[in-house]
């Protein structure tokens, strides 16, 4: 079968968290060693492995058609690509990390514009010069190689500019955060002439649609039960749907199968107040995607 597209995954933090989120979504990606070219059970897909902080470069030039990166290499590098889809997930969690401005938890900054004549650190350089240099603050940003935490502990760096989720390894540092600068998802983005190609555009958004929908079933299961007649208005009257839970007869019985989709935090609450309401049999179901 002819290869349709050139699709980059992210190497390095986000590499496990894609693969399986392409697992759910119907694709199998198989990384051998030190390979950089995974194989993947869809003859018209090559796959290339990329540093997220490079990938809208060369999904820009062309190396690659489509790819997966951070809303935050985009800005870094300003490229000009086309955004197919936001892609909440991560590492740790299904939200949004946040990019943020931190500083030693005994020092007297407290606002962006006390880091005047002081050195930043970060791994984000060029956005983080042009956050600055919008608010008129002249300061020194140095590229952090990692470890950017330990910068202003061993006395390098004023302030640091890091990426994070829950702070833990910022408050573990005894740093404090003084100001957000961006907020930040995984995106699914594409080469602009890619996007114009019928053929290439059509597996692109096959793949954004599938990802979106795996997203969407991991905050959601599945939940069915057995209900006499008399508590099934109570019992249905309980269910959060989509759009409505499925009620059947069950043979030969006054009894019904009542079948729904609901909210994974919503779950653990509802089950014991059916129990208590009259349901029996029921079962909690993971589900691979919602369309």
């Amino acid at each position: 079968m002819e290869k349709i597209l050139k699709l980059g995954i992210p190497k390095g933090s986000l590499q496990n968290a894609t693969i399986n989120l392409f697992k759910r979504s119907g694709w199998q990606i198989n990384v051998e060693g030190r390979s950089y070219f995974p194989d993947i059970n869809d003859d018209s897909i090559e796959c290339a492995l990329c540093r997220a902080q490079e990938m809208s470069i060369n999904v820009e030039s062309g190396i690659i058609d489509a790819g997966l990166t951070g809303l935050d290499w985009v800005a870094e590098h300003e490229s000009d690509v086309h955004v197919v889809a936001d892609l909440i997930y991560s590492k740790v969690s299904a939200r949004p990390a946040r990019w943020v401005i931190a500083v030693a938890g005994d020092s007297p900054v407290n606002t962006v514009e006390d880091l005047a004549g002081m050195t930043i650190s970060t791994e984000l350089v060029q956005f983080t010069r042009r956050f600055f240099q919008k608010r008129n603050i002249n300061v020194n940003v140095k590229f952090s190689w990692g470890a950017t935490e330990a910068k202003i502990v061993s006395g390098l760096a004023d302030a640091i500019v890091e990426i994070t989720e829950t702070e833990s390894t910022i408050r573990a540092h005894n740093l404090k955060v003084i100001h957000e600068v961006m907020e930040t998802n995984t995106q699914l983005i594409a080469n602009k002439k890619a996007w114009e190609d019928p053929k290439k555009r059509e597996k692109i958004e096959q793949i954004a649609m599938l990802l979106q929908s795996a997203l969407v079933a991991d905050k959601m299961v599945g939940i069915k039960m057995n209900v006499p007649e008399n508590k099934i208005a109570r019992i249905v009257g309980l269910l959060p749907s989509l759009n409505g839970p499925t009620v059947a007869p069950l043979y030969q019985s006054d009894w019904f199968s009542v079948e729904s989709i609901i909210d994974t935090g919503y779950v653990r609450d509802l089950i014991p107040r059916l129990l208590k309401e009259g349901a029996e049999g029921i079962i909690e179901y993971p589900l691979n995607k919602v369309l």
